[in-house]
């Protein structure tokens, strides 16, 4: 039997990445103390990897496909494809970014000033690729955690940390000067899985429900009633991906519309529906939009 090698990013990225999964149609569950998690698929079987070493993993041809965050592909310059791009994380849908970090009273505004400063950062190469770039010589120096608080207790003039709203940062007293980096999940296969047509195949799989899952967490299905006098009015304030469903029901006076819209325009949207004569709007979440 074919069978794809999927890694699944352990650590942060983890549950969240197990959810996304469940959303789009396959139960992945981990096991205690165990680096292979089982799956509702006999075309899959799993490992647990690092995001860090996920690209290695992939480029050696050890998996044949992951995830991981495109950070981690920059900072190894691992030899993969990315087949799409997974915008999710642990805590919200959006994308976290690299940044450059001081304390309030540091002299340093810009990365030019970090001229001869020590940056600690988990980010190493990437960052001294960076500073290389343009022109600055610094001590960029590896990380094991606590990255901030090197800053704060005057191991390091700056850090290069990832945030997604900066929150924390601020709570630590610190001052982001600029971003390095704009990152998120990505799914990458190597070469060889992409040049075989069954892997390739599973592979667009496994992408289309994962972005579709996602996509999915976006929308949601209006549906209503409405008299057809009201059924103009109605439809006009409908947006949708074609155009709205609309069928009459046993009552032939009466419409039923259904239709997709953006999630964030619906507490705006049911009011003036209201308004212009639907009735028994529901609201409904969906798994996936393709």
């Amino acid at each position: 039997m074919n069978q794809l090698k999927l890694g699944i990013p352990k650590g942060s990225l983890e549950s969240a990445t197990l959810d996304l999964f469940a959303q789009a149609g396959w139960t992945i569950r981990s096991r205690s103390r165990n680096y292979f998690p089982s799956i509702d698929d006999d075309e899959i079987t799993c490992s647990l990897v690092r995001s860090q070493e996920m690209g290695r993993y992939v480029a050696s041809r050890t998996m044949d496909v992951g995830l991981c965050g495109i950070d981690w592909i920059k900072e190894t310059q691992a030899d993969v494809e990315v087949v799409c791009d997974l915008i999710y994380s642990k805590a919200s849908d959006q994308a976290a970014r690299w940044v450059l970090v001081v304390e309030q009273d540091s002299p340093v505004q810009k990365v030019e000033d970090l001229e001869g400063k020590v940056v600690s950062t988990e980010l190493v190469d990437y960052t001294k690729r960076y500073l290389e770039e343009r022109g600055v010589n610094a001590t960029v120096e590896f990380s094991w955690g606590a990255t901030e608080a090197k800053v704060i207790e005057g191991l390091a003039d700056a850090a290069v940390e990832i945030t997604e709203t900066g929150t924390t940062i601020k709570a630590h007293g610190l001052r982001i000067v600029c971003d390095l980096l704009h990152t998120h999940t990505v799914l990458v296969a190597n070469k060889e899985a992409l040049a075989d047509p069954w892997k390739k195949a599973k592979i667009d799989q496994i992408a289309l429900m994962l972005q579709s899952a996602l996509a999915a967490r976006h929308k949601v299905l209006l549906k209503m009633n409405a008299p057809n006098q009201a059924l103009e009015a109605v439809t006009k304030l409908l947006p949708s991906l074609h155009a709205p469903t609309v069928n009459h029901l046993t009552d032939q006076a009466w419409v039923a519309i259904e239709t997709v819209v953006e999630r964030r325009e619906v507490r705006n949207l049911i009011p003036k529906l209201r308004t212009a004569g639907a009735e028994g709007i529901l609201e409904l979440d969906l798994k996936n939009v393709s």
